[in-house]
């Protein structure tokens, strides 16, 4: 029976033999030499899988977190003091710019209305009067039968009335902006908030805020960056229009990106020490959600919200698997092949990731191939048996889910 030179080399190794077991064992080797040297040969070059690093058109994109604000907001306060008389809303609704919301009790400032443009009156009557006895002296110093005194007296008298008149019509113009004090109208359109006061409360110019009232549409989304990324964004789209060649995004808590797109409309010109961060604030539309109940809309006051900055153009651009960026001290790097297959090791910066796939913003010009799978049994300089890889996935374009609210 043939004895196999794999099990008889496996018996030198691990069975401890006395001198003659081994004569014996070397008796046999001898008799089928042949099977006792066969060993495996040297190993070929490692099976990868390739693919060529395409340039194509992407959409580039930088996330932040930022927070939704309305651009008006203002507390209702009562100006005069007096008796809450009606309110003239339902918490919680939309209400229009000049609607009235609160109204207070009138009769006492009507009233004062009246007794100034009594006091009006009597002042114009002094004053008609005054002007009378200036005339009757200037004509009696004419007919040299008064003197100059009379004529300087009544002229301080008329004097005088004119400035009571002038006294009295701004008493009168006080007491009718009071008057209009105790209507309580919508500085601006928006959605107005619970009621601080029931009707019948004596509410005046220290009491707390009636309510308050936010814009609804257009809404803003505010967010911090960094002064690092400030610099790159601003170098990327610098030679694209600056802040008006991007567009913002935000993706709601559930997932979902919101239909409309903002634009950058402020750039904080001031650092935060704190943090080294900048502000930026976009406009955004917030239309009625179709199908919602009376003044529903996606973008509330305060909420907190994902934010996508994108480029408001494609651009070529390098793209590769992610799976084929390996990293060390040095940075991120990719295998590719030359034409002999041998891996060649290429420094890469990276741009932004889309799905399972990644930007090469600098490192590769397109075309070369690229060990995408078995990379780590690869080495720098090492020929390989290059083979096609499993295609990446698609992905899905910026806008692709669905809509949280309004059009696309």
């Amino acid at each position: 029976m043939a004895v196999p030179g794999r099990f008889l080399s496996f018996a030198y190794r691990i069975i401890p033999m006395r001198p003659a077991m081994q004569a014996a064992i070397l008796a046999v080797s001898l008799s089928f030499p042949g099977l006792v040297h066969a060993q495996p040969g040297p190993p070929g070059p490692p099976a990868v899988g390739v693919l060529v690093a395409e340039r194509r058109a992407v959409t580039e994109s930088t996330d932040f977190v930022g927070r939704i604000e309305a651009p008006d907001r203002v507390e209702l306060r009562a100006r005069v003091i007096g008796f809450l008389q009606e309110r003239l809303f339902r918490e919680g609704q939309e209400v229009a710019a000049g609607a009235v919301l609160f109204r207070m009790e009138r009769p006492p400032f009507e009233a004062e209305v009246a007794r100034t443009q009594a006091q009006v009156a009597a002042a114009e009557a002094e004053y008609a009067n005054a002007n009378s006895a200036l005339a009757r002296a200037r004509d009696l110093v004419r007919a040299q039968a008064g003197t100059q005194v009379r004529v300087e007296d009544a002229t301080a008298a008329q004097r005088s009335a004119q400035a009571n008149v002038l006294g009295a019509e701004a008493q009168l113009r006080v007491a009718q902006i009071n008057l209009g004090y105790t209507e309580i109208a919508a500085p601006f359109a928006g959605k107005i908030g619970a009621s601080a006061f029931s009707v019948g409360a004596v509410v005046g110019p220290t009491s707390a805020a009636l309510a308050t009232i936010v814009s609804q549409d257009p809404m803003r989304v505010s967010f911090p960056i960094s002064l690092r990324l400030g610099s790159e964004l601003r170098e990327r789209y610098a030679t694209r229009g600056g802040p008006s060649a991007v567009r913002v995004r935000v993706r709601l808590g559930g997932g979902a990106i919101y239909g409309q797109v903002g634009q950058i409309d402020f750039i904080d010109p001031q650092v935060d020490r704190a943090t080294d961060t900048i502000l930026v604030r976009a406009s955004i539309p917030n239309p009625l959600l179709a199908g919602g109940q009376s003044g529903d809309r996606a973008l509330i006051d305060g909420m907190f919200v994902a934010v996508l900055v994108e480029g408001a153009e494609p651009v070529q651009a390098v793209v590769i698997p992610r799976s084929a960026v390996l990293q060390d001290q040095q940075g991120n790097f990719v295998f590719a092949l030359d034409a002999e297959n041998r891996a060649q090791r290429r420094v890469v910066t990276l741009g932004r990731s889309i799905a399972d796939q990644v930007v090469i913003e600098r490192g590769l010009e397109g075309g070369e191939r690229v060990v995408t799978e078995g990379v780590q049994r690869v080495r720098p300089g090492q020929p390989v048996q290059p083979g096609p890889a499993t295609p990446p996935l698609r992905a899905p374009p910026p806008g692709g889910a669905a809509p949280a609210g309004g059009r696309g």
